[in-house]
């Protein structure tokens, strides 16, 4: 469908109600915010909308669907999967976004209060708004901890990780995103506020709604506040990184590790020697935590409450009789928290080294954790036969059956032309490899709109229906975030 132009008369109430500080249609304002976080697109929107509080967010969805006119929400701009630009919006073919300034993108960067901080509840209310920093550093202070954390997290929003049900470096004892919501506050396609905050572990009224909102994509709503679960703060934390001769004894040491510290092991993250390279080549400050070169390596963190035993001993005693086991080569325990920090430097530059060394074709999969070692030796292999001179390379969260499966340019070559001429048949037949392993080709990152051919090609025709039957009931005017996830209304309709 062509979206309609929001009319003047709709622009002119929206700046009258938002003001200064929450409405733009000035294009110097507006390009900041037009270009995805990898800058794969860049899209057009008719104006920029910051509300500052739920009523004016209910304002301005109820205004736009009585036009008909999209709405694209964003928070931090820090998608990996082009989810919150509004790109391809419209059918009038007007430049890379095909909307020629019809959507309102609607930045909920504004709402960046945290209402309340409960330690009885072991929940905190935080607004859409909110960045990750910003929430540890909240809930710190109640000696409390929100147990998600990325990279991006100087960046990444309330929002937007729940939209996109995001995962990060301790899902393997807390969950993703979709585990720590335990309510949601959000404006419906229609302009109607859904209020459900209160922090409730238990509640069986019929369908949980929010949890329809988490991982939506903002397909089917603005979400505007969360109540999210908290935990005790850290007692003391001990961080590792071992040395080993492959990824299935990574797989044996993380269950050795489960089984005498059990819920101790927060973070479980798997590095090949080829990535730690990249990181020690390009970003400074860095140096090699072992002696010697290890084709595989992990790095490790439990954790104690407080008061609790000291974990550093017992992790000790672990990694000792793994490598006297043999399926450890070597081990070194962060001595302070600067080398703890040094160590997980290692891991979380490995996206930025890889950038700085050449462009990738780079994919987020997940395969049952069983499986993933024989698989990335699978499908490396595959990329390998499939694209001669290609580079595959494989990292993160194995302990919740999730790497980044990256295919690097053939190295020498002119990297921007082999992106242009492989990039999406490479991601074609790497997610088809994942999909035929009955995994997924979006672990943490969603499906955005750069994923998005790829998904409605391999995914089940009958999980699609039932997301198409929920959308069409619950934005039938198509308004909220079109094109990223789902097929347009037009798009169904083709032959």
């Amino acid at each position: 469908m062509a979206y309609p132009k929001p009319s003047a008369a709709l622009l002119a109430r929206l700046s009258e109600r938002l003001g200064p500080a929450g409405f733009s249609v000035d294009p110097a304002d507006l390009a900041p915010w037009l270009t995805d976080w990898r800058r794969r697109l860049t899209g057009s929107a008719a104006a920029l909308v910051s509300p500052a509080n739920a009523d004016d967010a209910a304002f301005v969805v109820a205004l736009a669907a009585a036009e008909g006119v999209a709405i694209v929400p964003q928070g931090g701009n820090s998608s990996m999967v082009a989810g919150a630009t509004p790109a391809g919006i419209g059918g009038d073919g007007e430049g890379e976004g095909g909307g020629g300034g019809r959507a309102l993108l609607v930045s909920m960067r504004r709402m960046r209060t945290i209402r309340s901080v409960s330690p009885q509840d072991n929940a905190v209310i935080a607004e859409a708004g909110v960045v990750l920093a910003d929430l540890h550093a909240a809930v710190e202070a109640q000696a409390r901890r929100f147990p998600l954390s990325l990279a991006a997290k100087g960046n990444a929003t309330v929002g937007g990780l729940i939209s996109t049900n995001a995962g990060g470096t301790q899902v393997l004892r807390f969950g993703p995103m979709r585990s720590l919501v335990l309510g949601v506050e959000a404006v419906l396609p229609d302009g109607s506020m859904l209020r459900g905050l209160a922090p409730l572990r238990k509640d069986n009224r019929g369908y949980d709604l929010k949890q329809l909102l988490i991982g939506g994509e903002g397909t089917l709503g603005l979400i505007t506040a969360a109540t999210l679960r908290l935990v005790p703060a850290i007692g003391a934390r001990a961080v590792a990184w071992i040395g080993l001769r492959s990824a299935d004894d990574a797989l044996a040491l993380l269950r050795r590790l489960e089984d005498a510290l059990g819920e101790a092991v927060e973070s479980f993250e798997l590095v090949p020697a080829e990535g730690l390279a990249l990181v020690l080549r390009h970003i400074p400050d860095t140096r090699a935590p072992l002696a010697d070169s290890h084709v595989w390596n992990v790095l490790v963190e439990a954790v104690s409450p407080s008061g609790g035993e000291p974990i550093e001993a017992r992790l000790e005693a672990v990694l000792a009789d793994a490598i006297e086991r043999g399926f450890a080569a070597d081990a070194t325990i962060a001595a302070s928290e600067a080398q703890a920090d040094a160590l997980w430097k290692l891991r979380e530059s490995m996206s930025e080294a890889e950038a700085r060394d050449g462009i990738a074709a780079k994919h987020d999969i997940t395969v049952p954790v069983a499986d993933m070692p024989a698989f990335m030796a699978r499908a490396a292999d595959a990329v390998i036969a499939r694209f001669p001179g290609a580079r595959p390379i494989a990292f993160g969260h194995l302990g919740d059956g999730n790497v980044h499966f990256n295919v690097r340019a053939p190295a020498g070559g002119d990297g921007k032309a082999w992106f242009a001429a492989h990039a999406a048949p490479v991601s074609r037949f790497v997610h088809g490899l994942v999909t035929q392993a009955g995994g997924s080709m979006s672990a943490e990152h969603g499906i955005g709109r750069l994923k998005r051919a790829d998904f409605l090609d391999l995914v089940d025709p009958v999980r699609l229906a039932a997301m198409l039957a929920i959308k069409d009931a619950v934005d039938p005017k198509g308004i909220m975030n079109p094109g990223a996830l789902l097929p347009l209304a037009e798009e169904r309709r083709r032959p």
